[in-house]
């Protein structure tokens, strides 16, 4: 395990809505500079890092379904814009000194590897950041979901979901002020209270690889750092309290 850590391994999850900053649309670079930053830190610690980025901030497959397309056309969107956010996070952890890797579940030969397990875990292995792109390469499935099981298949330590909130609540803070925080919360305790942090799929993946889930506020400076160290603030979802 890496000096002053918490975790050797873990993978990131960052939505697409999280790297818009305050736009409402696309990448915001100075967001991805930040999140790079936190990222490279957490590196420097010597921690191997996967990371999962959704599409949500260019285009979202269960909103494209809504307004009357096909759902397995409108997810297959979805994660090419998931896969446009990993190259964007790609060039920036680049340029901040971070030896990167895009792996795609859907065949992108010119710009991206195909996901391959093994080769994913060597990346890893030698200090650089795997960025996993195009959710699982199948329709009706989150990138929650592809988080959750690209975890389990890299033998993480460890779920990271970035969020807007320093971690679980009874109800969006934001709208509830009065909200209840929850510091530690069981799989089931998630499914049971129907908070919605992650879809009930990438929870039970979670749970039936005895995968902690760690949900924190990724808009906070460090915040990526001080969870692996375990400081700052953070639910942590496991099998038990």
């Amino acid at each position: 395990m890496a000096e002053n850590t918490r975790y050797r391994r873990v993978l990131l999850k960052v939505s697409g809505e999280a790297l818009m900053g305050n736009r409402t649309y696309g990448l915001d670079v100075a967001t991805l500079k930040a999140i790079a930053a936190d990222v490279a830190g957490v590196v420097a610690l010597g921690v191997q890092v996967a990371i999962v980025i959704g599409g949500g901030n260019i285009f979202r497959g269960v909103a494209g379904a809504a307004t009357g397309m096909d759902r397995a056309q409108a997810d297959y969107m979805g994660m090419l814009a998931t896969v446009m956010n990993a190259l964007g996070m790609q060039s920036v952890l680049e340029k901040a000194g971070v030896q990167t890797r895009v792996q795609s579940a859907i065949e992108m030969n010119s710009i991206c590897e195909p996901y391959i397990r093994r080769r994913a875990m060597r990346h890893m292995e030698k200090g650089r950041v795997v960025i996993f792109g195009a959710g699982t390469g199948n329709p009706f499935f989150t990138t929650d979901t592809a988080a959750a099981l690209r975890a389990a298949e890299m033998g993480c330590d460890a779920l990271l979901k970035g969020t807007q909130v320093d971690g679980v609540y009874s109800a969006d803070p934001r709208v509830h002020p009065d909200a209840e925080r929850y510091t530690t919360l069981t799989y089931l305790e998630m499914l049971s209270r129907d908070l919605a942090v992650m879809d009930a799929a990438a929870i039970s993946v979670a749970r039936e690889n005895h995968l902690p889930i760690i949900v924190f506020n990724i808009n906070e400076p460090g915040a990526i750092t001080a969870v692996v160290r375990g400081e700052g603030r953070f639910t942590t979802v496991t099998d038990t309290p």
